[in-house]
């Protein structure tokens, strides 16, 4: 068995990457390789959160530029992070791995409130736990919501998966020249506006100290061999 150096982990997710090689929608594939990656690091005793996006339905920001209500908006994002969520869990169970999804909104019937007390007690049994909804505020995105479940259960380390490395000081996927980073301050992260994480998500995880693992989702193993403690992306701390 290998040896956990991050215990309990909040692991974000973004809604794009669901949706696989297309603009949107959900890839069943892509969402069965995160289960395989979570239960890899379930298996050593890894208690995990999972924040989840919802980009891959909907972006709120699009409509509000077309002249949509921005709060309407934000609503409607809410909602397409549930809707991922749920579509996670089923995954996950198919995987074996026991699985409960809260929400930020209140949805009886389909996913459970959010608890903190509870989603404590959940992981501590062994559950994974997704957290939906964002914040259930308007204007918080799904990085912020991120940022604060760590904080509320106690993680030890954030992990935003991403399709890239780690940080980079402009987009890879554009500029072949792009710097990376394998280590960063919250502080440099905020001033250079590395576009990583919004500055309110930074800020939180900097003023509760919980460090932020930026890693490649498609890097076989990156998940579990980043909680054993190998140096993989980009830490900010």
């Amino acid at each position: 068995m290998s040896e956990l150096k991050h215990k309990r982990i909040l692991i974000k997710f973004s809604g794009e990457s669901v949706a696989g090689n297309d603009d949107h929608g959900i890839d069943p594939k892509i969402l069965d390789e995160m289960a395989s990656s979570v239960k890899s690091c379930s298996d050593i005793g890894a208690e995990i959160g999972v924040v989840i996006g919802g980009g891959n339905l909907f972006r709120g920001e699009k409509l509000n530029e077309a002249g949509m209500d921005r709060v309407a908006g934000d609503h409607m994002g809410m909602l397409a992070t549930v809707m991922n969520g749920i579509a996670l869990r089923d995954s996950l169970e198919r995987a074996g791995i026991k699985t409960r999804v809260m929400s930020a909104i209140s949805m009886s019937g389909i996913v459970e409130h959010y608890d903190r007390r509870l989603a404590i007690q959940l992981l501590s049994d062994g559950y994974v736990v997704i957290f939906t909804a964002g914040t259930g505020n308007p204007f918080f995105t799904t990085d912020t919501a991120g940022c604060l479940r760590a904080i509320e259960i106690q993680a030890n380390l954030m992990l935003k998966a991403t399709r890239v490395d780690g940080v980079y000081d402009s987009d890879p996927e554009i500029n072949k020249n792009a710097h990376f980073f394998d280590s960063l301050s919250f502080d440099d992260a905020i001033l250079k506006n590395l576009k990583v994480m919004d500055a309110t998500a930074l800020t939180l995880a900097r003023d509760h100290n919980v460090p932020i693992n930026v890693f490649n989702v498609n890097k076989t193993h990156a998940l579990k061999s980043i909680i054993c403690g190998e140096k993989i992306g980009t830490l900010i701390s």
